[in-house]
């Protein structure tokens, strides 16, 4: 079988993705930090309940700078968080031979477009996959519900790997007050066990 590297923050998202592909191929989950000391052991929990190895990674020196910096100046995370995703999900297709992410039909961050998908898998002969693409918000909030176990809450509030946590962290120290940046109750997940009954 073919290895998967999934970009993993222990969302229920991204652990969908890996129990999708992992009927198909080998998965490893890889979850990215910008501070290579920053402590992950709910994610790591996340990971062992699903019974996939998982390897941190760090973005190089300086990514998490420009995150702040282009947040700061654009008034908005948007493009910052998709940048960010960019270089992930880069960095993993000059790994493996299929990289994925639990990105849904809905979102919007992050999002690659269909160029840069096309650009990327050109350039490194990876291909890159969303398994839940098709999926809106309610199909994958049904599918958590009878496969995983989640805990929710607002970023920042919950433990889990999104590059958010991280980027506004950067401009808190910065002084800036992150509720004119940030939208506002924004939930994000983290997975708790996986459930052995369907």
């Amino acid at each position: 079988m073919t290895d998967a590297g999934v970009l993993y923050s222990g969302g229920k998202d991204s652990s969908l993705a890996a129990i999708m592909l992992g009927t198909l191929y080998e998965v490893e989950l890889n979850t990215f930090t910008f501070d290579p000391a920053r402590p992950l052991p709910s994610v790591e929990a996340a990971a062992r309940s699903l019974g996939f190895p998982m390897k941190r990674r760090v973005f190089p020196r300086g990514t998490l700078d420009e995150a702040a910096d282009r947040v700061i100046r654009d008034g908005f995370p948007n493009t910052a968080i998709n940048q960010v995703h960019r270089i992930a999900v880069e960095s993993l297709c000059n790994e493996y031979e299929v990289v994925a992410d639990g990105t849904r039909f809905n979102d919007r961050v992050p999002m690659l477009t269909r160029a840069e998908v096309q650009s990327l898998e050109g350039r490194t002969g990876s291909s890159y996959v969303r398994p839940l693409l098709g999926f809106t918000r309610r199909e994958v909030d049904r599918f958590a519900d009878r496969f995983l176990l989640v805990r929710h809450g607002e970023t920042g509030t919950i433990p889990n790997g999104d590059y958010e946590t991280e980027i506004r962290e950067a401009c808190r120290i910065r002084g800036i007050d992150c509720g004119t940046l940030f939208p506002q109750n924004h939930d994000q997940s983290l997975v708790i066990g996986r459930k052995t009954a369907f």
